[in-house]
């Protein structure tokens, strides 16, 4: 019998003052499940991105298996105006509210789900910029490439291939990556083929893979439009969430494509289980993990849900992250090497982190309470 690292829930979006009691409970686990809180002391809100750092990162500031995660809002709750990425190390110490340890903070405003990690050793993140937190003030947004001491090593942007960069993900192959980025503002997915040395990227090609996916700003979820990511380089298959369209689509060739397809193929659009899906990652056994928003097809009877599926569209199984609508965000996955944790998920209604050592885990009543 093991004991799960266990933060008591913090506070909600609106409340402003926390009070956080960390217990033990007992639980039969091959190791902790680690919930943890995202505010860190610049009281930045909302965690949106999450990213493992993986195997073979060069040694500094982060360490192989650290979890990062980016903030979306700022002290204040207001959308678009978090500026930190927080850092969150699984087998050391839970972090309070107001205590995260910060690995970087921002000039550029609102930084979203677009967040990766490059094994020669820099982070990738997006950001999608109000004026004031109101849809009406939405802006273009940018990717900034930073390195593992956290410093800025370039800044990105395109009003075509970056227009609102929500989310991503790296195709890594060590000196050269393919960066898939969804565009929330105009609906379309691209695709970045970069070199990588010591010193940072060098963009190849940036192209249109997909386009179509349908786009509205919205005065609770801000902006909807495509967003989860998950590439599979062995089949060249891109699988798009898009939250809008409510459904997960296959874009065939998309590590290849020069022309976009609109949308690709309808993989998944079970409206049971399926609630404007946001994150997408792959599970290590091959299977697509989704969350919910519930900007789309909401139903209170179920709440902020992680729904498993096939790529083949089967349904596989789901759990609630959190009693409250619109929690659930961010996905991470660890597929490549064994690890002591593989599966991580943010609670928006909490402004925590949940991290689990395998995703069956997360499926379990036990671990659904412990991630409230």
């Amino acid at each position: 019998m093991q004991q799960t690292r266990y933060c008591a829930p913090f506070a909600g979006r609106m409340l402003a003052a926390v009070s956080v009691v960390l217990v033990s409970i007992v639980a039969a686990q091959a190791a902790d499940i680690v919930v943890s809180s995202t505010i860190p002391s610049n009281g930045d809100l909302n965690p949106y991105g999450i990213v493992f750092v993986p195997e073979g990162f060069p040694a500094g500031t982060l360490t192989p298996g650290d979890v990062l995660v980016s903030n979306f809002n700022n002290n204040k709750n207001l959308q678009g105006l978090g500026t930190t990425i927080i850092k969150l190390t699984p087998n050391g110490a839970v972090a309070q509210p107001g205590k995260a340890a910060t690995f970087f903070t921002s000039k550029l405003p609102g930084l979203s789900t677009a967040l990766g990690v490059l094994r020669a050793g820099f982070v990738v993140v997006g950001n999608v910029p109000t004026k004031n937190g109101k849809s009406n003030t939405v802006q273009q947004g940018a990717l900034q490439i930073v390195d593992g001491s956290g410093n800025v090593v370039t800044t990105l942007t395109d009003r075509t291939f970056l227009d609102g960069p929500w989310d991503l993900t790296i195709n890594d192959q060590g000196s050269r990556a393919q960066i898939f980025v969804s565009n929330v503002l105009n609906g379309t997915v691209s695709r970045l083929d970069v070199m990588i040395d010591a010193s940072g990227i060098m963009i190849v090609q940036m192209v249109t893979v997909a386009k179509g996916y349908l786009t509205r700003t919205d005065p609770s979820a801000l902006v909807v439009g495509p967003t989860g990511l998950a590439y599979d380089p062995e089949t060249d298959v891109l699988y798009v969430a898009s939250t809008g369209d409510n459904a997960i689509f296959a874009v065939a060739g998309a590590g290849n494509a020069m022309t976009p397809v609109d949308k690709g193929t309808v993989v998944f659009n079970d409206t049971r289980h399926l609630r404007g899906p946001l994150g997408l990652v792959f599970a290590p056994n091959g299977n697509l993990i989704t969350s919910n928003g519930d900007a789309v097809n909401p139903d209170p009877n179920h709440p902020s849900e992680i729904v498993e599926f096939t790529k083949q569209g089967v349904f596989v199984r789901e759990f609630s992250l959190d009693p409250a609508s619109g929690s659930a965000f961010g996905l991470a996955t660890v597929l490549t090497t064994p690890s002591q944790f593989d599966f991580a998920a943010v609670n928006d209604d909490t402004n925590a982190v949940a991290v689990y050592p395998k995703v069956s885990d997360a499926f379990t009543t036990r671990a659904t309470a412990t991630a409230r």
